[in-house]
This record gives structure tokens, C-alpha cells and sequence, in this order.
């Protein structure tokens, strides 16, 4: 059986503010549909490169905005892909790793200044957040691991 992750269903507080965010990161916006009643919204966007979109909206969830956390996007260079953001106006972490080396850990708790010394995939890190507190982790892999 073949299965793929297709959408994650974001909880926020504003949909208007988070799509501004999402168009500000430069995701692509694939639908905008608002219900005649108002309270449904569904606004679907995809991440440059990814086969996963992102949906934020209206009578969609009832996890609280904000709760989720972990979303990880992977990028080939982690710094130019965290100097884009923040030339996007985007708040992001300074460049870290794990003092474990396999991923991070929550929060602060064992993270170190700076890429993975060996810049190894799957290693170096940047976090930043939407407007409502939904946590994204940037992900520095330059080759997949067998299989993936």
C-alpha cells in the first residue's frame, strides 16, 4: 500500500494574518474558498517544493491555534534558506544543533550554536514560528536517506 501525506490542518486565530504569513514565507496559495455563512474557510497552501500543503481556516479544527508544533521543512542550505526568511521579514532562530546528533530536542534543552560541525544531513537546524505560535523547524539535507 502506497500512502502519502497530503495536508496538515493548522489551527489559527486569524485567517486573514496567518494567510498573510503563509504568502509572506512564499508558499503558494491553492484555494481561498469562503462559505456564504462565513463560518467556514478552508485556505490551502503549498510550501515551494513540496508535495504537502498546509490548511488554515474556518470551522475546520478544534485544536487550539497554536498547538502544533514540530513542522519541519527540509532545505538544501539551511543559512541562505534562513537569510531568505528573514529577508522576508520573518522572525527565525540563529542556526543550531542537537547535542545528541540524531534530532532536536523540545524546546531549548541540548541545543548548540551553529550547523552541525560536520554540516552532516539531516543535522542543522532553524525554528521560527506563524503569527499564532505553530512551530516550524527548518532542516538542513543535502542528500535523502536510503529509501526516503
Amino acid at each position: 500500500m502506497n500512502m502519502k501525506l497530503e495536508v496538515v490542518v493548522l489551527p489559527v486565530s486569524d485567517v486573514d494574518r496567518a494567510k498573510h504569513f503563509y504568502e509572506t514565507l512564499g508558499f503558494r496559495l491553492d484555494i481561498d474558498y469562503v462559505a456564504p455563512d462565513e463560518d467556514y474557510r478552508v485556505v490551502q497552501f503549498t510550501p515551494p517544493g513540496s508535495e504537502c500543503s498546509i490548511i488554515i481556516g474556518t470551522g475546520i479544527t478544534s485544536a487550539a491555534p497554536g498547538s502544533v508544533q514540530g513542522l519541519h521543512l527540509v532545505v538544501v542550505d539551511i543559512g541562505a534558506a534562513r537569510a531568505d526568511l528573514v529577508a522576508r521579514g520573518v522572525e527565525v532562530s540563529e542556526l543550531f544543533h542537537d547535542a545528541g546528533g540524531v534530532f532536536h530536542h523540545v524546546g531549548h534543552e541540548q541545543r548548540l550554536s551553529g550547523p552541525h560541525p560536520d554540516r552532516r544531513d539531516y543535522g542543522s537546524f532553524a525554528s521560527f514560528s506563524d503569527p499564532d505560535g505553530n512551530g516550524w523547524v527548518l532542516q538542513e539535507v543535502k542528500v535523502r536517506a536510503p529509501g526516503r
